[in-house]
């Protein structure tokens, strides 16, 4: 859920509220009771990812898994290094 900050146009009082983005904005400051308060836009908060896992290089190198296997065949050509679907 996303963090919300107030601000009470009356007293000046902030808070930052935890609400469901389908909630309803506090209107009423619960400092000075009235009907002043509003939500604050800021530019803060910007999405970041921390850990491991997010980069292309956190991945490992190789084939994925459902990736065909090789065809193999057992032919005499195969043996003698010419194996003609290595082509």
């Amino acid at each position: 859920m996303p963090t919300y900050q107030y601000r009470c146009s009356n007293c000046g009082n902030e808070l930052e509220i935890v609400q469901k983005m389908s909630d309803d904005s506090l209107t009423i400051c619960p400092k000075c009771e009235k009907e002043t308060f509003e939500r604050v836009i800021t530019a803060e908060g910007g999405f970041v990812l921390k850990g491991s896992g997010f980069y292309k290089t956190d991945y490992a190198k190789g084939k994925p898994a459902d990736a065909p296997a090789a065809p193999s065949c057992a032919t005499a050509a195969c043996a003698g290094g010419s194996c003609p679907m290595a082509k």
